[in-house]
């Protein structure tokens, strides 16, 4: 009996064809290429570097990182911010839109027109809504500060106070949270009716359905929205750019906005890149920290365990 050989002679019509499926997709190759490979490596050549864009890079070796980890106090003041409003932030957005997504995936009037209004805010422009936030949170003439006032009670300095800027931009991230609900909601709808025909049988309360049941069955979902939000919270910028530019007192200094100035505002690219790649490091540590304890919360339909 012949074994048939891992290796082959390649027809000529094979070749062919491989050329022009390579043709075919070149165009996104290039692209990719040129503005995902080449960037990524440039990067990490330049954290090694002293380089402000108008000079030759000049080879410093770890320098930037041993200035990062060891020299700069601002960067400890990013970290903690950046911790900080994953931390929270985070947690907080999963919780909220699992939450309201297992209110709209009830039977009620205006369904459809509830879940258009929570997805909104996942695909209005992010100036429109820093400008709705700044008349929401302006502390003379805002919305919550007028109400405040009409009942008799002190104005809040939403984004003015060093204490409450955070928690500001946490309230906001909670408000977008139309593509987790999304999510959330498809999840929510693959549950097995059957499922809740067993417990309501067995004597499970709406609690009991939903700890023993919603729950577990929406693991999957969750996990996806927890990893791709811990990761956009890391990256977290433009609200906090456009809202508070990193104050009040670099309250809100967050990673993504201290590596904006090095690179475009101080033009010290070896030391944005070495900011760079210590988030990718730290990003990667916090995903696999995820996954490694998913192990022991998610549950995926078939698995015997």
């Amino acid at each position: 009996m012949s074994i048939a050989s891992p290796f082959r002679k390649i027809h000529r019509t094979e070749l062919r064809n491989f050329g022009k499926g390579i043709a075919f997709v070149s165009p996104w190759l290039v692209g990719f290429l040129a503005w995902t490979i080449y960037p990524i490596i440039a990067s990490f050549y330049y954290s090694f570097t002293q380089y402000d864009v108008l000079n030759p890079p000049k080879w410093v070796g770890l320098r930037n990182y041993a200035e990062l980890l060891l020299e700069d106090e601002k960067f400890r003041i990013v970290l903690y911010n950046t911790l900080y409003f994953v931390i929270l932030g985070v947690p907080i957005g999963v919780v909220v839109a699992f939450l309201l997504a297992s209110l709209l995936n009830n039977d009620m009037r205006g369904r459809s027109f509830f879940r258009t209004v929570f997805f909104l805010p996942a695909i209005v422009p992010a100036v429109a809504t820093a400008m709705v936030w700044l008349w929401i949170y302006n502390p003379r003439y805002g919305l919550i500060n007028s109400f405040l006032a009409s009942l008799g009670q002190t104005a809040i300095p939403w984004l003015s106070s060093p204490k409450m800027a955070k928690p500001s931009l946490i309230i906001i991230n909670t408000w977008a949270q139309g593509s987790a609900i999304v999510i959330f909601l498809a999840a929510l709808q693959d549950v097995p009716r059957s499922l809740y025909d067993a417990a309501l049988v067995d004597g499970a309360n709406a609690w009991q359905r939903f700890w023993h049941v919603t729950i577990p069955m929406c693991t999957p979902a969750i996990l996806f929205v927890l990893i791709t939000s811990l990761i956009g919270m890391f990256q977290y910028f433009t609200l906090g750019w456009l809202l508070t530019g990193g104050g009040p007192n670099l309250a809100t200094e967050f990673y993504g906005i201290y590596l904006y100035r090095n690179a475009f505002q101080f033009f010290k690219m070896g030391y944005a890149s070495a900011l760079a790649w210590l988030l990718f490091i730290l990003v990667v540590v916090f995903t696999i920290i995820v996954f490694r304890s998913s192990a022991r919360w998610v549950y995926y339909g078939g698995s015997m365990e």
